[in-house]
Parts: structure tokens; sequence; C-alpha cells
């Protein structure tokens, strides 16, 4: 049974080889393995839910896609949120094109009579890319020391939107941006 579904925009190779070197990173010094072991792929996250019709979604991610161009990104910060499980995080500079297309999903996944919550929404949501899920406690002063070891800013393209199942994630479909293509 799956724990949930979420959207999440994927890097291009060289954006996401950088992210995967974080990971593997953390995985060598034994700080963090999870997003390794749960088979997940760099990405930023636009919307998360325990269930989602993914056939309802399937037509509105592509229209989504083929309009959009792909989207200039630069992680140019980290962090952690202080409420979470102790995941580490790369920022990226929040662009217009970036925040257009939250608004522009949030729109229409609303319109399919999805709720959107409260970490999703338009006013609060926050562009993240993980790097490091369930750190402990005590190694989390050295997950920073890492994160602040990587030349910032790392910079890249957003390229394909998709949809996945997890855990471990299970991508269902996914996107190329301005791909016109009818099938």
């Amino acid at each position: 049974m799956s724990e949930g579904y979420a959207i999440e925009l994927y890097f291009d190779p060289a954006l996401e080889n950088q992210v995967l070197k974080a990971w593997n990173v953390f995985a060598r010094r034994q700080i963090s393995t999870k997003l390794i072991n749960t088979e997940s792929r760099p990405h930023i996250t636009l919307f998360s839910t325990s269930f989602l019709d993914s056939t309802k979604l399937e037509p509105i991610i592509k229209s989504i896609a083929s309009r959009h161009e792909p989207i200039s990104l630069s992680f140019s910060s980290i962090g952690s949120f202080s409420n979470d499980n102790n995941t580490l995080f790369l920022s990226p500079t929040p662009s217009l094109s970036l925040l257009q297309l939250q608004v522009t999903l949030c729109d229409a996944i609303k319109k399919e009579g999805v709720e959107i919550g409260e970490e999703y929404r338009v006013d609060s949501w926050v562009p993240f890319c993980p790097v490091a899920l369930d750190v402990p406690k005590s190694r989390m002063s050295e997950g920073f020391s890492v994160l602040r070891e990587l030349k910032m800013p790392v910079n890249g393209y957003a390229m394909d939107i998709g949809v996945v199942e997890f855990s471990p994630v299970r991508e269902v479909f996914s996107f190329g941006f301005g791909n016109n293509l009818e099938s």
C-alpha cells in the first residue's frame, strides 16, 4: 500500500548529477541513505497528498508541461525545517517562472476537487530539493558542513514534471517541458 503521491519537478542531467553527488557523500559518511534507499530521484516537490487519482491528473500535468519551457534553477542556499524529520535541503532562488508553475498547478488540481494542504498553498509553499532525510540530531551539524562544501550556487534546469507514488518511489508518469507532441 502506498504512503502517498507527489507531483515533482525533475532536473537536467548535469544538475541531477550534482544533487546525486551530495546524496552519495551523505551515504558514504553514513549520515543518511533514505533518498537512495527509497529509490528517489533528485527533485523539487510541487504537491504531495495521501490520495491522488493519477488518471484524472495525467492530462492536466501533460497540458501544463506542454505549455512551459524548462525552468532555470539556481540552488543558492542550504537549509532545514524546524518541525521536520531532520531533512537537509538545497533551496532554489525563487523565480517568477517557478512560482507561476506552482500557481498554475494548484489552480488546476483545485478544479479537480483536490484539497491543497497548507504547505503547498501558493502563499506558503517553500521550494526545496532534499539531500538528506532522517538525519540523526547528533549529526545535523556535520550534515550542514557537508552542504557548505558544495560549490554554490548549483545551477541547472527543471526539465520534467511527474507524479510518483511512494515509498519506495515509483514513477507513475512524467512529461518534459515544452513537449507539444500529442500522443
